[in-house]
Formats: C-alpha cells, sequence, structure tokens
C-alpha cells in the first residue's frame, strides 16, 4: 500500500473517516478520528494532537505532537456502516521539529529493529495470546463468572463463546490479518486466537489490532474480552507466548543440520542473550500486578529460567520444526503488555547473545515443575521474579533495558509501575477480609 492507492481506496469505497491510532506506553491501544478529506493532509503534515494526554507522553507545556500514518498499516474497519464507512492505520509519533518521539514505543521496537537489520538480520514473530470472555449485566459491567464449562479445543455446547469467536477470526481476515488456529483454551471461557508469523514489527501491530478486534467483537456479542493474565483464581492464566526466529538473506539463521539440535550457534546464542536477561526484561513482558497471579507454579507457568528442546515446564521451548520454521518460543509474557516494548527486549536481550558469544547451559528435558528445589539449584535453575515490584528492581540493574526502551519510557515506566505497586500493597483486598475479620 502507498499513499496514492490509500487515498483512490478511500474516495472508491466512500469511506468517511479515518481512525489514527497510536499506542500509550501502558500498551493501551488510542485513536483520534478525522474526516476522510483530511486524509492527504495527514500524509503530508501529520495530524496534530495533545501528548500531554496520553498516559508517558510529555508533560504540559511540551504537549504538541504529530501523528503520521503508516500507509502499511490501512486497513476498513469490517463493522462500520455503510453510509458512515471508517477504516484505520497506525501511526507513528514525531515531534514538531520533524524528529521521531523518542517515547514512541513502536518507535522503540523500530530501533531494535533497524540494529538487527545491521547485524545482517530480519526478526520474526508469532504470538499466541489467550483471553477470557465474560457475560455482561444489565448495565454493560462483565459479570466475573465463568460463562461455559469448556476446556482445550472443546467446542458447542462446551464452548459457549464459539460463535463470537468465529466472527473475531472473520473481522481479522477483512483487516488482513491471516488467522492460523482458533480454539477453546484450557480454563472455562478462556480463548486463544493464532495468526501468522511474520516480521516482528508487523506482528506488534497485529496484536494491537487483534486486541481491538476482539474487544470491539465481543461488545456485539454483549460480552467483555479481557486480556487480564488471571482474573480467576484455580485456573491456568492467559500468556502470550511468543515464537521468535531470525533471517538472513531468507534463510532462516536458526538452522545448521550439523549442530547438536539442529541450531546454529546463531540461534544458541539468541537463546542465551535471552535467559541472561530473562529474569530483568519480565517488568516489561509481565507488567503488570495481576501478571504475577499467573506465574506460579502448578497452572503450566513457565516461570523456570530454563531452556528445552520440546520440554514445555521450560521458560524457553524449542519447537520441534526445522528448515524455515525453527525457532523458539519464549513462554513468560502476557497479554497485559505492551507489544511493541515487549517484543522489543526480548529482540535485544537475543540481539546481545548474538554480539556477545553467549552460550546457554544445556537444555533441560525433565519436567521442571517436579523438581525438587535441590534438583533446581544443583541444575542452576533460577526462578523469575514472584511479585511486579521484584521485576522492577532486577530491571533496573539491567543496562540492557534502559538501552532498548531509552530514557524516556524507561523513567516514565518505572515510575508508572511503582505507583501502579504502591497502590495495589496498601490496598486491603477481600482475600484479608475473608482471612482476618473474625479471627483477629
Amino acid at each position: 500500500m502507498d499513499e496514492e492507492r490509500i487515498l483512490k481506496i478511500v474516495r472508491d469505497e466512500n469511506i468517511k473517516f479515518i481512525r489514527l491510532q497510536l499506542t500509550d506506553i501502558n500498551g493501551v491501544l488510542k485513536n483520534v478520528e478525522i474526516p476522510s478529506d483530511q486524509l492527504e493532509e495527514a500524509f503530508e503534515k501529520g495530524i496534530m494532537f495533545d501528548g500531554s494526554s496520553i498516559d508517558g507522553f510529555v508533560r504540559i507545556d511540551e504537549s504538541d505532537m504529530y501523528l503520521r500514518p503508516d500507509p502499511k498499516t490501512f486497513a476498513i474497519l469490517p463493522w462500520s456502516r455503510e453510509d458512515s464507512k471508517s477504516a484505520r492505520m497506525i501511526c507513528d509519533v514525531y515531534l514538531p521539529n520533524g524528529e521521531p518521539f523518542q517515547g514512541d514505543p513502536r518507535y522503540r521496537l523500530k530501533k531494535v529493529v533497524e540494529k538487527a537489520k545491521e547485524m545482517g538480520f530480519t526478526a520474526y514473530a508469532g504470538p499466541e495470546p489467550e483471553f477470557f470472555l465474560l457475560k455482561r449485566d444489565e448495565f454493560g459491567k462483565p459479570i466475573l463468572d465463568f460463562m461455559d464449562s469448556g476446556g482445550y479445543f472443546d467446542m458447542m455446547p462446551l464452548d459457549f463463546g464459539e460463535a463470537a469467536r468465529k466472527d473475531m477470526v472473520l473481522a481479522l481476515e477483512k483487516m488482513g490479518i491471516e488467522v492460523e488456529a482458533s480454539h477453546h483454551e484450557v480454563a472455562p471461557s478462556q480463548h486463544e486466537i493464532d495468526f501468522r508469523y511474520t516480521d516482528i514489527l508487523t506482528t506488534a501491530d497485529n496484536v494491537q489490532t487483534f486486541k481491538f478486534v476482539v474487544k470491539t467483537i465481543a461488545l456485539f456479542h454483549k460480552l467483555h474480552a479481557t486480556f487480564m493474565p488471571k482474573p480467576f483464581f484455580g485456573v491456568n492464566g492467559s500468556g502470550m507466548h511468543t515464537h521468535m526466529s531470525l533471517f538472513r538473506n531468507d534463510e532462516n539463521a536458526f538452522v545448521d543440520p550439523d549442530k547438536p539440535y539442529g541450531l546454529s550457534d546463531t540461534a544458541m546464542n539468541f537463546i542465551g542473550g535471552i535467559l541472561k536477561h530473562a529474569r530483568t526484561i519480565t517488568a516489561v513482558t509481565n507488567p503488570t500486578v495481576n501478571s504475577y497471579k499467573r506465574l506460579v507454579p502448578g497452572y503450566e507457568a513457565p516461570v523456570n529460567v530454563a531452556w528445552s528442546v520440546g520440554n514445555r515446564s521450560a521458560l524457553i521451548r524449542v519447537p520441534a520444526d526445522r528448515g524455515k520454521a525453527t525457532r523458539i518460543e519464549y513462554r513468560s509474557p502476557d497479554p497485559s503488555c505492551n507489544a511493541y516494548l515487549a517484543f522489543a527486549v526480548m529482540l535485544g536481550a537475543g540481539l546481545d547473545g548474538i554480539e556477545k558469544d553467549i552460550k546457554p547451559p544445556k537444555p533441560v528435558e525433565e519436567n521442571i515443575f517436579a523438581m525438587d528445589e535441590t534438583k533446581k539449584m544443583e541444575l542452576e535453575i533460577e526462578t523469575l521474579p514472584s511479585d511486579l515490584k521484584e521485576a522492577l528492581q532486577l530491571m533496573e540493574k539491567d543496562p540492557l533495558v534502559r538501552e532498548v526502551l531509552g530514557d524516556h519510557i524507561y523513567n516514565k515506566f518505572l515510575e508508572m509501575k511503582y505507583k501502579e505497586w504502591k497502590d495495589y500493597s496498601t490496598r486491603v483486598t477481600n482475600w484479608e477480609i475473608d482471612r482476618y475479620l473474625n479471627v483477629f
């Protein structure tokens, strides 16, 4: 897609409105809507907006910023009415002097992508985002209760969300996202939709589009879709396992049939880099207080900092596919993360492993979930941080995270997340009332 072609489509399709979308530091999608006759100006000059109103952007005395739409992200919204048809484009954020805004999450991922390119690589990613579907009450508020009793790969009548999920897939495909699979997940009311593996920036854009589509279609079905990692106690939480690989000249750089496991030195160094930084990037890949209610033993969550060939109890798994499909699967991220920032630190950690020739330990093929602590210590298997505060403290010890995020996002992220932790840690929860009110 180029600008001229988009302008022609807008005229031919009689599109009335264009949604210009951006993502704040928390990963929340925002947009401003313009009449379609303003699109040409948006391409030429950008559209001014108030950056001080976006979480983590700028102060009120430096608020003028510009949105410049990326033509590659143009898509017609499939649910818009014929008489008021709308399209959307994802935007990059610029300062009045024409420089990219350092606090734009999409820009930070672009920086790491450019570094990979300088090293001779194109980075690819494919996530597996999970979510829960909930009923709404008469006032439209979500009801925190299971709406079905389905489990992994179940279908109706156990899967009450099947019709909504089918409409989500159709909407995603109309917006240019190729869906590979959709199904009911392990927990009741939990679902997963997987889309095609592609370059890592497009994948991050697709994650944001995916969340937007899933929430919108759920509304049309009078349901609420949540990407909260752990809304229910006692069942599996929602993760976003992310598959990653590097290509060089259209060849998968992770492949070497003559090496152990069929993995190249590049792949091994990439794994080594992510393992080295795994604990320090967790605040970004799992950025909420609730994220750490998922990262606990007993619910298939990958809390063990180890890698394996096939073994799903390790943090990094190498699936059995080889050739062009050779990849790693990083299993800790959850869908509450900002995809741009999460992919940036994951890719940055892997590239650091290549640059510094970091070699991983031997793969662990035993079930780590069943290991005792003595065995884990013997194998030097660490665990991911147990709460957001620990994750933030670890993040502050790693210069790589600051380098990848840039000073602006790094400082704003820590400020916002420490405030979130303080707010949480001073609240009195229902668990405390149930446990202590009648006892003491």
